[in-house]
């Protein structure tokens, strides 16, 4: 295991249009191989091809333990599993072993990226702007994407508070979120996600513009009330989380009932990108007028 001093959040970096997970630690890039492996075989089943590498190296003497440990990265279900990662230099070592055309524009790739985090640390905007990137190549629309990255920026605002206020526990923020969720949408995060036919997926990653909206609200009140209260703990921060989640509620409600439509949607962006389903929407919308 790699040492989790200083372990930060995943973070994704995308080669070919295809995400790479890496985490930092002490100043230093740690790749998924299983990603890295997937990107240069396009293999269906990179998890075997990267455990019958490991076995051929294994025997030919190679000391794994050298240039690969394991660190927990986020998966598509927003959990952390312990993964198999290296290094720059580990990776550069693992790509030797792989036969693939992508070799050598990878090893250039990954010689960039590897500087990255010094950039920006003297840039922070880089890091925001690699982010935006990313939404592009998956078919988001500028608008969305600025919603989304605001929506995140007051997440993290919101977090920071709760684990500045004694909330430890993965559990705790998840019963925190649910409590916002329910109050705002009147679901639960996994009822929501249920409501658009999810299963590992982020969910924000599949609501619309209003839907972020009234999310970004009910977190950005619920910031707001706890540090006007002082809630300290988790029972303090879960009456908290309510009040906040209803002052995101009653907005909605209130522009239900102007509209006659509900914000909440069925609409996910899992096989139609978010550009071309606002696209469809628009000439639907047409038709019927």
């Amino acid at each position: 295991m790699v040492d989790d001093k200083n372990v930060n959040e995943t973070h994704i970096a995308v080669f070919n249009r295809k995400a790479i997970r890496r985490k930092l630690v002490n100043d230093k890039w740690f790749f998924s191989v299983i990603d890295v492996v997937g990107v240069l075989t396009d293999s269906p089943r990179p998890r075997k091809y990267w455990f019958d590498l490991k076995t051929r190296l294994a025997e030919e003497g190679f000391q794994l333990s050298d240039f690969c440990g394991q660190l927990k990265l986020k998966s598509e279900d927003n959990k952390e599993y312990i993964t198999d990662c290296a290094d720059t230099e580990g990776i550069f070592r693992i790509i030797q072993s792989i036969p693939s055309k992508k070799a050598e524009p990878f090893k250039r790739w990954l010689a960039r990226v590897g500087y990255e985090r010094i950039r920006e640390i003297e840039n922070p905007e880089l890091a925001q702007e690699r982010m935006k990137d990313i939404y592009e190549q998956k078919g988001y629309s500028k608008g969305w994407i600025e919603k989304r990255l605001r929506g995140i920026a007051i997440r993290q605002e919101l977090t920071d508070e709760w684990q500045d206020r004694r909330i430890k526990e993965e559990m705790e923020f998840a019963i925190l979120t649910n409590e916002i969720s329910q109050a705002t949408f009147g679901k639960t995060v996994e009822e929501y996600k249920n409501l658009k036919k999810l299963k590992k997926e982020n969910l924000r990653d599949h609501m619309d513009d209003l839907e972020l909206i009234f999310t970004m609200l009910g977190e950005a009140s619920t910031t707001r009330i706890t540090k006007t209260e002082d809630a300290q703990g988790f029972e303090e921060n879960k009456i908290v989380a309510r009040q906040g989640g209803e002052v995101a509620g009653n907005a909605r409600k209130e522009l239900e009932s102007k509209t006659g439509e509900s914000v909440l949607s069925e609409d996910n962006f899992l096989d139609i990108p978010e550009k071309l389903k606002k696209k469809r929407k628009k000439i639907l919308k047409s038709f019927n007028n």
